[in-house]
């Protein structure tokens, strides 16, 4: 069993910002459904047995458009709500998918963070992976901007990220530094319901490289695969999403 967990949740507030209306930015299109980012996310992963969706932010709106608009794909989709989604972090939200996505008694999960635009030639190398996976986009890396993840002196990833967008620190020797793709793939789910079962109250606040810090960095940089995402864009306006879907998918 193969699952996809995406999580929605979050308020969308410098997309509702760029657009001048509040709204739910995983379902914004200015075409048809075939062109909102959740839609395009699914159809280029359409091999997975089960999707998990994460919801939060107008999360009312979000089952309607996918009951009513998302054909096949709602079969196989089940919604979570995270109500906390204005207080908590981004990782209550992979919490709550990960623990739902575990009652599929899965051989492995896969992490997309649901306002990515990618491309579908990627996406298969992350499907057919036999191995963990984390991904790269190839970016520059920027403090305002990017999740970064670096392998230490032991040969092992480790993940950095500043949520007040300003700078980025790293304490210590380095091997490499890459700009996340944010897309992830668990294939050890003992060690990864153990972290599940690990998070407190103070883990459900923090951001989702809670889980992405503890579960990766206990693997040597040849026990996973390492791929490159040739198309990323992180849709945090309007412009970007405009940009998103002008880009070649394949």
């Amino acid at each position: 069993m193969k699952v996809l967990v995406i999580t929605v949740a979050g308020s969308s507030t410098r997309f509702s910002k760029s657009i001048g209306k509040d709204c739910l930015k995983c379902i914004y299109t200015e075409g048809g459904v075939e062109d909102t980012l959740l839609y395009r996310l699914l159809s280029m992963n359409d091999g997975y047995d089960r999707f998990i969706i994460v919801g939060g932010h107008r999360y009312d709106d979000l089952v309607k458009s996918i009951d009513q608009s998302f054909g096949d794909f709602r079969d196989r989709t089940t919604m979570v709500l995270n109500d906390r989604y204005a207080d908590y972090g981004s990782g209550y939200s992979l919490l709550l998918g990960l623990q739902e996505a575990m009652k599929c008694n899965p051989d492995e999960i896969t992490f997309a963070e649901g306002d990515l635009a990618l491309a579908k030639k990627d996406l298969d190398k992350v499907f057919e992976s036999k191995k963990d996976v984390i991904t790269y986009n190839l970016r520059t890396i920027r403090s305002d901007e990017s999740v970064v993840f670096y392998f230490d002196s032991d040969d092992r990833p480790k993940y950095v990220y500043d949520t007040d967008h300003k700078l980025l620190k790293i304490d210590e020797p380095f091997r490499s530094i890459y700009n996340s793709g944010q897309v992830w793939k668990f294939r050890d789910m003992a060690r990864l319901k153990s972290i599940i079962d690990g998070i407190d109250e103070d883990g459900k606040k923090d951001t989702n490289l809670i889980f992405i810090n503890r579960y990766f960095s206990a693997l040597a940089h040849d026990d996973m695969d390492l791929i490159p995402l040739t198309k990323w864009v992180n849709c945090n306006t309007v412009n970007d999403y405009r940009r998103s879907i002008g880009d070649d998918d394949e």
